[in-house]
C-alpha cells in the first residue's frame, strides 16, 4: 500500500511527536524505505545508501572486493543525498531480519537462469504469484519458509545455485534467528562469495551483512517485523477482494477486520446467540 500513498516527511514528523518519541527513544525496526524518511535520506536508486558509510551503490566492480568504505560522519542535508534533516539518532536503527532476508531471497532469484530448471520449478511451486513477481524475486516470510523445507527445490538447481541456496539457507537459520552462531561470520562470508559466483548484485540489504556486520545485535530474530509482514499478508488478502480498488471502503474494511481480530476488546452489547454447553 505504500506505493499507492505518498508519505511525506511532515506526516512522519507528526506520528514521531504523537508518539512523543524523544522522550522515549525506543530502537526503531523499519524496512529501509522508512529509513530513508526517519533519517532525512533521498529514496530510490541513490549514489551513497547506506547511512553507516560512504558505500557507492554504483561502483559494482568494488562491491565484492572492498569491504571498508569510509565513515559517513554526519547526515547533512544537502550533501551526499540527504535531503533533510534526521528525525531520530541512527544508532536507533535497527534493519529488521525480515527484510534481510526478503532482499537476499531477491537477489538469489534474480540471479537465476530463467530458462533453467530451478527457476521454473519456483514458477510452479508458487502458481498464484505472476511471472513478473517471480522474476523480480518478490516473496514473502511464509514463502521462503516453504522453499527452505522443500528438497525438490533444491534437487532443481545447478551446481552454482545449489551452493548460494544452501549458504543462504545457513545464514537464514544462524544469523537472522533468535542467535548468533559462533561461526556466523564465516557463514556469511561464504554466501556473499557463493552469490558473487552465481551473479548476483550486491545491494544495500547485502552490503550490511558484508560490511557492518557487528552493528547487528545478539539476538538479531527477536528484532522482528512481524507486525509488517502480517500487514503485508493481510492487504494482500483485501487486494484481491477488492480487485486493485484503492479508496476510503477498502481501508475501512481493513480496519474493521484488525477490531475483529481483537479477542480483549470489551464490548457494550452482549451477544444473545446461544451456545451449546457440554
Amino acid at each position: 500500500i505504500l506505493s499507492h500513498i505518498h508519505i511525506k516527511y511532515e506526516v512522519v514528523k507528526y506520528v514521531l511527536d504523537k508518539i512523543q518519541y524523544e522522550q522515549h527513544k525506543w530502537i526503531i525496526c523499519v524496512d529501509l524505505k522508512m529509513v530513508n524518511f526517519l533519517l532525512g535520506q533521498q529514496s530510490g536508486f541513490t549514489k551513497y545508501p547506506c547511512f553507516i558509510c560512504m558505500w557507492d551503490s554504483r561502483d559494482r566492480v568494488q562491491h565484492y572486493v572492498k569491504k571498508e568504505w569510509p565513515a559517513r560522519d554526519q547526515l547533512v542535508p544537502g550533501a551526499r543525498n540527504i535531503i533533510h534533516e534526521p528525525f531520530v539518532d541512527r544508532e536507533k536503527i535497527l534493519i529488521p531480519p525480515l527484510h534481510l532476508k526478503l532482499g537476499l531471497m531477491k537477489q538469489f532469484t534474480r540471479a537465476l537462469d530463467k530458462d533453467g530448471r530451478c527457476f521454473n520449478y519456483l514458477c510452479r511451486a508458487f502458481p498464484r504469484l505472476t511471472s513478473e513477481k517471480v522474476k523480480a524475486g518478490i516473496f514473502n516470510g511464509p514463502q521462503i519458509r516453504k522453499l527452505i523445507k522443500d528438497t525438490e527445490f533444491q534437487n532443481s538447481m545447478n551446481t552454482l545455485e545449489c551452493a548460494a541456496w544452501k549458504s543462504f539457507v545457513q545464514v537464514v537459520n544462524n544469523f537472522l534467528g533468535n542467535t548468533k552462531a559462533a561461526n556466523h561470520a564465516r557463514l556469511i562470508s561464504t554466501m556473499i562469495e557463493a552469490f558473487q559466483k552465481l551473479g548476483c548484485l550486491m545491494s544495500i540489504k547485502m552490503h550490511f551483512l558484508f560490511s557492518h556486520m557487528e552493528k547487528f545485535p545478539e539476538n538479531l530474530g527477536a528484532m522482528s517485523d512481524e507486525q509488517g509482514e502480517r500487514f503485508h499478508q493481510d492487504m494482500r488478502q483485501i487486494e484481491e477482494r477488492y480487485q486493485g480498488r484503492w479508496d476510503a471502503v477498502m481501508m475501512a474494511d481493513y480496519c474493521w477486520s484488525l477490531k475483529r481480530d481483537n479477542t480483549a476488546a470489551a464490548h457494550t452489547r452482549e451477544s444473545k446467540k446461544r451456545r451449546f454447553m457440554p
